[in-house]
């Protein structure tokens, strides 16, 4: 069935799969209409999934990404999405330690004194000891903490509903004045959405640290903007509202700031994980047996 499951060529498996075909860019229009599982292309605009509404015999979109609500608009009905739950978590865990070890031992600022040769001598901040609130207790989230438990911290997790070891989430109004940390790692829906207003921000105590590693519009900018502009609140922000964050825009230079550019899952630990899911979920679905990580 050649020409049927449509890969971007840097995730083209190996072996690849009988029926693959590798594209560049997006898929040219000669293979649209035999195409029945398709891989958009990582990080690409809305090209890349409009595409989709002229595969008439679709069947399947994988996405290489965690987040999918920039994909739902496009995905024509009847077909089954499935996001790249897992692929992720390791490399997205790893940035936000990164980041918060960063912010809190002024790894930035010394970096920035590093032209001038600026000796910024000091006593920072250490991880120890430090109570850490992560909000979203999913795959991302559990491998934050997993990765923190060495740096003998407090971790509380806090998730939509209770569970054993895990707070709600209607629990985050006591939570958050209590916590040196808070790290974002939720899904972006309606429900999460500008869920970092001026109330969550208000209830942060003076010098919390808020890393941000799940989608930009959780948090309400000009909130935050107006915190960090008064040096309350330090913050390392790995996604941004908007995004990318123009050149111009005043967060770049608020103090307490540390960006990263989206870069979260984008490391070498990607393309190989992702090949293997992409090998896996095909062989699901040829074989008529159930997917993992729909989304619908």
């Amino acid at each position: 069935m050649f020409g049927v499951i449509s890969v971007p060529r840097d995730l083209r498996p190996d072996p690849a799969p009988e029926g693959l075909v590798a594209y560049d860019g997006v898929p040219p229009e000669s293979d649209l209409d035999r195409i029945r599982f398709f891989v958009p292309p990582y990080m690409g605009g809305p090209e890349g999934f409009a595409v989709m509404a002229s595969m008439p015999l679709l069947e399947v979109c994988q996405l290489p990404t965690a987040g999918y609500e920039h994909a739902v608009p496009f995905v024509p009905e009847g077909v089954t999405l499935c996001n790249a739950g897992g692929v992720h978590d390791a490399s997205t865990a790893e940035l936000a330690v990164g980041l918060i070890l960063a912010r809190l031992r002024r790894i930035d600022d010394m970096a920035r004194a590093m032209p001038t040769g600026t000796w910024i001598y000091g006593r920072y901040e250490a991880l120890a000891d430090k109570r850490v609130v992560i909000v979203g207790f999913g795959g991302v989230g559990r491998a934050i903490a997993a990765r923190l438990a060495p740096f003998e911290t407090e971790v509380v997790a806090v998730a939509r509903t209770a569970r054993e070891g895990v707070a709600a989430i209607t629990d985050l109004e006591s939570l958050l004045p209590t916590a040196d940390v808070v790290v974002l790692a939720v899904p972006l829906d309606d429900t999460t959405r500008g869920m970092v207003d001026t109330g969550f921000l208000a209830r942060m105590r003076d010098g919390a640290l808020l890393v941000n590693v799940s989608r930009g519009s959780v948090v309400d900018t000009e909130a935050l903007l107006t915190e960090v502009s008064a040096g309350r609140l330090d913050v390392a922000l790995d996604v941004t509202d908007p995004e990318p964050l123009p050149a111009d825009h005043p967060l770049w230079r608020a103090p307490g700031v540390l960006i990263s550019p989206h870069v979260g899952g984008n490391t070498s630990a990607f393309a190989p994980r992702m090949r293997r899911l992409i090998t896996e979920q095909v062989e699901r679905w040829r074989h008529g047996l159930p997917m993992v990580h729909i989304i619908r």
